[in-house]
């Protein structure tokens, strides 16, 4: 792979950014709510209201509060919170490390469970065992997270006592060291299976059908008239079967982060989630502003880095 095209790409990526940033920046500033409201109360006279708004720039035009905002974040700057007091990127990351422990869980639960589901599957296509995949992954993409997270805390939290029904760590006890890792691992289970159901599903679906396909090629039936082992032949297959799982994990991880959002509501998960809904409730502009931009730059960043798998996955396949 040639630097040129990492540069093109790179350089591609700036101008959807900078678009989703404008989008974004008008969308919560037009959205119906008040955040001087929110943070002075309804009761409240005029001239505090205009204190409120001419401490955090509200006073000023949107098209002056767009340019100003923009110039900041391109000098590194996500403004203040208006609820917290703090600068967004020191509230946003207290709360980050939270939810990429979430995400990334789930992402990886999906993804490996899924792609050997999918092989099971298309090693035993039309026979019961596949009949039965086929339809538990049909229910398990059907089902939205919210509802899951619902179910899994009736039966399987409050309903056996096995797992914790929210938090990150049991506030009862203050663990450390390997009994820390060992709550918050517990606490993890839940949300991460609810959160990956949906994902391992569609990756189940994938691979088997992708899987399938790749079993009827000429190289494949060449392999086994060479007598190889019918495992190998099938490791040699799914490697070409992965691309779309490699497009799958790029094009859907947006659609993790709005899963991550209602799972850690539900859960009471100390995330970035939660942070937003807290900050939708509140009006604080920069807040919002701040995770829409890190969502999309980790969207833009995965669909890169997407492209870049797909050369280490197909030899044949050459980025100029």
């Amino acid at each position: 792979m040639s630097h040129r095209y990492l540069v093109r790409r790179l350089a591609q990526a700036v101008p959807a950014v900078a678009g989703i940033l404008v989008l974004t920046f008008l969308l919560v500033h037009l959205a119906p709510g008040d955040p001087v409201i929110a943070l002075g109360g309804e009761h409240g006279d005029a001239g505090y209201y205009a204190m409120i708004r001419a401490r955090f720039g509200l006073d000023r035009p949107l098209g002056e509060q767009l340019i100003v905002y923009a110039t900041r974040v391109i000098a590194g700057d996500l403004g203040m919170s208006f609820v917290h007091g703090r600068p967004v990127i020191g509230v946003i990351a207290e709360r980050l490390p939270a939810t990429l422990l979430l995400m990334l869980t789930a992402l990886g639960l999906s993804t490996a469970v899924g792609v050997a589901l999918g092989t099971l599957a298309a090693r035993r296509v039309h026979r019961p065992v596949d009949f039965l995949l086929r339809c538990v992954a049909l229910l398990g993409q059907a089902a939205p997270p919210f509802w899951l997270a619902q179910l899994a805390i009736l039966a399987l939290a409050a309903g056996t006592g096995l797992f914790p029904v929210q938090g990150m760590t049991d506030a009862r006890r203050d663990s450390a060291g390997l009994a820390h890792v060992a709550d918050v691992a517990r606490h993890l289970v839940l949300p991460a299976l609810v959160l990956a159901a949906s994902e391992l599903a569609l990756t189940t679906r994938l691979v088997r059908a992708a899987l399938i396909e790749a079993l009827g090629t000429d190289y494949v039936r060449t392999a086994r008239a060479k007598g190889l082992p019918e495992a190998r032949v099938t490791r040699h297959a799914l490697r070409n079967a992965l691309l779309p799982v490699v497009t799958l994990i790029g094009g859907r991880l947006g659609m993790l982060c709005a899963g991550a959002v209602l799972v850690e509501a539900v859960f009471a998960w100390p995330g970035a989630g939660q942070l937003l809904l807290a900050s939708l409730l509140s009006r604080d502009y920069p807040v919002l502003l701040g995770i829409f931009l890190l969502v999309s730059v980790s969207v833009v960043l995965a669909n890169l880095l997407t492209d870049l798998a797909y050369g280490w996955l197909d030899p044949r396949i050459r980025y100029r």
